[in-house]
């Protein structure tokens, strides 16, 4: 009888789950990683310290924010890492997805009818959410500002939202502009800068750049008014020659013709600036002493090795174009602002360009009273700016506190019904996912969730649309009314990305990881050991 040789197809070491054993992995892992942030949603929401592994420490309770700063190693984990670096609730949203699907898989419900079943389900959510929502424009500061404190809502920012929020909205509407009918808003025009040492409340609004630099120079004006400005990202240095090259000298009096050369050269750079009629330089290279001592001597303000970033900010800001030869510049080519100023904030000095006409970029200096503080505020106010922006941009708003949602889901399960076969059951738990957002709100303020669900189920059905909860009397309140308001943007992007990953890893049936391969043994030098050969282990 011949003995049948086993085939291997896969490297040794290799790791694979196939069927049920595959689906209830990734399910698991998915599950995990929305457990992680779920207990952060909401004003009552917890923060979570990570400690990294250079020791560093970031306190917060921003979901996108744990999740990149975790190191998520599972592969359908990483998939809705992936997914939440736009939002948190996705993350919710998907783990919850995730997890009744497996309850309809227990069913022996196949994962291709139920991934239908979501789909379906996500095209009917995003057509009732656009029927929901509310109108908002530009002119609708009351809104607008509510938006951004319902987004700073439960994020270390909650003493100074109120001012946190104008401050937001100010900003986003200096660096808005029309094109044709829609909105154009590129987050990149607004600045945050961070400074521990000061409060909160102390945060600015800045029209024009914050630059990290000081001026080159101390006897330089310490602030200069109606700032007539030159950007420059070549070096105020003599270049050196591209090849090594030696110069032959046979007196002192060649020496001293060379300094003196090399001298006016300096000399000549200091005054063709002055002949601009420049009195602010921001170089994106070095600046030499001998032209920091004329630039200063002429009472021109000068700070060198400015980031590009900050310089295409400056452009945008004061209108001055950047130059790389002070041959071929004109005054045309200046920017303006109405004060540029060094301020010492801490221990640290700082260029302000304020007063900038018609900016379009500005920059917000965040203020806290440590570091860690003043991390979480700038995520804070980064999420306000996406929600305005996002607000502004699609047009269309909805409430918050969970309304949203608790209508959704009950429209969803009146589409369920229209629905034939297993895949009526799909949509319907679709629909019950769906309501993990006012379920998880209620549990991170201590109360009783389904009594919750409940209230909030029935309020719905006598056509309260934006009927949420208030997690803090733990009543039901119209959400509109209290000014808890949410970019549509938001809501429409949680369903369609956490249904689209959630399919995604339910149709995997197989998973295949490779053994990381083991760095192969340093061969020690010839003439050592066993004639330059590994030892035996």
């Amino acid at each position: 009888m011949n003995q049948v040789q086993p085939i291997f197809i896969l490297p040794e070491g290799t790791q694979r789950s196939v069927g049920r054993d595959a689906q209830r992995t990734n399910i698991m892992a998915a599950k995990i990683v929305a457990e992680t942030v779920r207990t952060t949603l909401g004003p009552k929401g917890m923060d979570k310290m990570i400690v990294d592994s250079m020791g560093d420490v970031t306190v917060t309770n921003d979901g996108v924010t744990i999740l990149e700063e975790m190191q998520i190693e599972h592969p359908s984990a990483k998939m809705i890492v992936e997914v939440a670096k736009t939002q948190e609730d996705e993350v919710g949203l998907a783990g919850e997805l995730l997890k009744n699907a497996e309850e309809l898989l227990d069913k022996d419900v196949h994962p291709a009818i139920i991934a239908r079943g979501f789909r379906l389900a996500a095209i009917k959510a995003n057509e009732i959410l656009e029927n929901i929502s509310e109108p908002v424009s530009e002119k609708d500061d009351k809104m607008l500002k509510q938006i951004a404190m319902t987004a700073m809502t439960g994020k270390g920012a909650e003493t100074s939202k109120e001012k946190l929020s104008e401050i937001t909205v100010k900003a986003v509407k200096d660096v808005m502009e029309k094109a044709g009918n829609g909105i154009v808003i590129d987050k990149d025009n607004i600045k945050l800068e961070k400074k521990a040492g000061g409060r909160v409340d102390e945060t600015e609004l800045v029209q024009g750049i914050v630059l990290d630099k000081e001026r080159v120079h101390a006897t330089m004006p310490k602030s200069v008014k109606n700032a007539r400005i030159l950007l420059l990202d070549s070096a105020l240095e003599i270049k050196d020659t591209t090849t090594s090259a030696k110069i032959k000298i046979k007196n002192p009096m060649q020496m001293q013709t060379f300094l003196d050369q090399e001298e006016k050269m300096l000399k000549d750079m200091a005054e063709k600036i002055a002949k601009l009629n420049a009195n602010v330089v921001f170089c994106q290279k070095g600046i030499d002493d001998a032209v920091q001592h004329y630039l200063a001597k002429k009472g021109i303000y000068a700070a060198r090795r400015v980031k590009e970033s900050d310089m295409k900010a400056l452009t945008k800001a004061t209108g001055a174009s950047i130059v790389s030869n002070l041959d071929s510049v004109s005054e045309k080519e200046l920017g303006k602002a109405g004060l540029v100023e060094e301020v010492k904030i801490g221990d640290d000095s700082m260029t302000f360009v304020r007063e900038c006409k018609n900016p379009k970029s500005v920059t917000i200096l965040v203020k806290g009273s440590t570091k860690h503080v003043v991390d979480e505020i700038k995520r804070a106010m980064d999420d306000a700016i996406g929600d305005v922006s996002a607000a502004l941009k699609d047009g269309r708003v909805v409430a918050g506190a969970g309304s949203t949602e608790i209508e959704l889901a009950r429209q969803l399960r009146k589409f369920s019904e229209s629905l034939s076969g297993r895949e009526q059951l799909a949509a319907d738990v679709f629909a019950k996912a769906i309501e993990i957002i006012p379920k998880t709100l209620a549990e991170n303020a201590g109360l009783d969730s389904i009594d919750v669900l409940t209230e909030l189920r029935a309020s719905h059905d006598k056509k309260q649309k934006w009927a949420g909860i208030d997690v803090f009397t733990g009543k039901v309140i119209d959400a509109w009314h209290k000014g808890i308001i949410e970019p549509l943007k938001i809501k429409t992007q949680a369903v369609s990305s956490a249904s689209e990953v959630a399919i995604m890893i339910l149709r995997i049936d197989d998973v295949v990881a490779g053994s990381k391969k083991e760095a192969m043994p340093q061969m020690p030098p010839q003439g050592m050991g066993m004639g330059g050969m590994p030892p035996m282990m």
